[in-house]
């Protein structure tokens, strides 16, 4: 008997384990869970220092990124000012914010990177937006 409930509780945990793999993606089976991953790292190293780890901006720095409906709207926007960069007055959630500066980013990541941070700072810190993809950011100009 003791046998029966060995082998019953060793196939009953192989099988657990099936399942959970099967039920839980990874990164490299999800676009969008290895933007994120990659994404974190890219905000970590280049977003960070001015956005906050946290992204909740810096006074008379850097505006917020959480919970901002600029960051979650439009994704050509976001995009383009990754890209381009932004320079001047801007408004955060309808409210003058201020003025600050964020640097181009095009010359120093590449549309995988910028891809991956943007659906990155879409899905973190309360927001929710859809991912972006490295073709949209290939056809922003």
């Amino acid at each position: 008997m003791l046998k029966r409930i060995v082998l019953f509780v060793a196939a009953g945990a192989a099988l657990g384990a099936i399942v959970v793999a099967l039920a839980i993606p990874t990164p490299s089976s999800s676009p969008a869970l290895a933007a994120d991953a990659g994404g974190a790292a890219v905000f970590a190293s280049n977003c960070a220092t001015c956005h906050g780890d946290k992204g909740q901006g810096a006074p008379n720095l850097a505006p917020p990124l959480a919970k901002n409906s600029y960051v979650t709207g439009n994704p050509k926007a976001v995009i383009h000012a990754v890209l381009a960069g932004m320079n001047g007055p801007i408004k955060v959630n309808g409210k003058p914010w201020g003025s600050g500066a964020m640097p181009p980013w095009k010359g120093s990541l590449n549309n995988a990177q910028i891809a991956a941070v943007i659906t990155y700072i879409r899905s973190s810190w309360g927001n929710k937006a859809s991912a972006v993809t490295e073709k949209q950011v290939a056809s922003t100009k």
